[in-house]
């Protein structure tokens, strides 16, 4: 049996007053997932394990089965694989927003919705006023790009900018880890260079003050270039900071292959980098579609067309979506419901109606990976409704799939990796 995973991430949400205390999934018109979920079995999971951020870096290689424990670096080294940036011994990679100041707050975290192509231009503008032997400015896509520190010290406390929404961004500045005591980490002081030899890596404190004064500079660069006079005469958000956060090395991690032999091989569809990279190090296959955007407006028909053409001969296919999370983050209550709408009449119908005609059953999940409510714009560490099926099935007694239909699904409470122990028993 075959095995695809739908994902909206940060689809899941709270109860909205302006919706009659509805939920975004219970007040959406998701005829689709509700039919799944009555003809499939559901439950809750737990995404993010104890002590960790509930970033979709944590909540996506959880849900494939990774113990965060083991495998964790951060984003920018799964967003580094995903361009094709192969990272070299002592290379710390950063996820690098270029973000929206106003009056000395984050306006937001996406630079006004950047392209990749006026992305690319800052970045590389940046890199050439800012770079040296041991920085270097990436351009990944939109507003989300790469960081590469020689020799910085993983070991600092970054505040992710879509989760500090209208606060002041000096009050969150690069920090040392509390806690963490370099002097007493003999290991991690040094690092063996692509020539075999040992070199000293900085303490936290200096990487801390090293992107702290990047963000600074960055910032009277930014302002002054003529994007961003054009973007301010024309009274359009500036893209004027660089925000640089979710750092690490680069990660050990099996493939899903290994990890569970029933797959042969497998593939990954997904507009953000961060899923492309952690697709990379899980040994699938990365398919990017044309017109995919990471956003409301992105490709729904080629993501599911994607999807059905993998699953000829791939076993396992990963099919992410952004659009709902980007919406959450704004605060965009319409845009959400839409986005949620849009996944389940043009993907999960025609994924569906499609797979449904197949001699080989194909076993479906559908799912978010956090909830990233519109009234807080942040992502929130809760459990989050999934509902599995595929032919022959023992349908449970839940008839509509949303945060609270889930609860009595006879899966019940599920924790990390125990997601994907029961996806692939099927």
């Amino acid at each position: 049996m075959k095995h695809l995973i739908i994902l909206g991430d940060g689809m899941a949400d709270h109860g909205v007053d302006r919706l009659g205390g509805k939920t975004l999934l219970q007040y959406a018109d998701t005829p689709y997932m509700d039919m799944i979920a009555k003809k499939g079995r559901c439950g809750r999971l737990i995404t993010v394990p104890d002590g960790f951020h509930p970033g979709s870096e944590v909540a996506n290689s959880s849900i494939l089965g990774y113990d965060q424990n083991k495998v964790y670096e951060g984003r920018g080294p799964l967003e580094a694989a995903s361009i094709g940036y192969e990272l070299q011994p002592g290379d710390f990679a950063l996820r690098c927003n270029i973000i929206s100041l106003q009056d000395g707050m984050i306006k937001n975290h996406h630079g006004g919705h950047l392209t990749t192509q006026q992305g690319d231009v800052l970045i590389k503008y940046l890199d050439d006023k800012l770079g040296s032997d041991s920085v270097r400015f990436i351009t990944g896509i939109q507003y989300r790009h790469l960081l590469i520190i020689k020799g910085g010290n993983k070991h600092i406390e970054c505040a992710p900018p879509h989760d500090h929404p209208g606060e002041k961004w000096a009050e969150l500045m690069v920090k040392p880890e509390e806690g963490y005591s370099f002097q007493d980490d003999a290991e991690g002081q040094m690092f063996t260079d692509a020539e075999g030899k040992q070199q000293r890596r900085m303490s936290p404190q200096e990487t801390a003050d090293l992107l702290n004064d990047l963000i600074v500079k960055s910032q009277q660069l930014l302002v002054n270039h003529p994007f961003n006079k054009e973007r301010s005469e024309k009274g359009i958000d500036m893209a004027d900071s660089i925000w640089p956060w979710g750092g690490g090395y680069r990660p050990s991690m099996q493939t899903i292959s290994e990890m569970y032999p029933q797959v042969k091989s497998g593939a990954v569809i997904s507009a953000v980098d961060l899923i492309r990279g952690i697709g990379h190090y899980a040994g699938l296959r990365v398919i990017k579609v044309e017109g995919a955007t990471g956003l409301a407006d992105t490709n729904y028909e080629g993501k599911a067309q994607a999807a059905i053409d993998a699953l000829r001969t791939d076993d396992f296919v990963f099919l992410h979506v952004e659009a709902s999370d980007e919406a959450g983050h704004d605060g965009d209550l319409a845009l959400k419901l839409k986005t949620i709408e849009n996944l389940d009449r043009r993907i999960v119908e025609p994924v569906y109606n499609e797979l449904k005609t197949w001699d080989e059953p194909v076993c479906i999940a559908i799912m978010p990976d956090h909830p990233t409510p519109v009234e807080i714009r942040t992502h929130v560490k809760e459990p989050v409704p999934f509902v599995i099926y595929h032919r022959g099935i023992e349908a449970d007694k839940v008839r509509e799939y949303d945060e609270q239909s889930c609860v009595a699904g006879s899966y019940g409470l599920l924790r990390l990796q125990e997601f994907m122990q029961e996806f692939m028993k099927y």
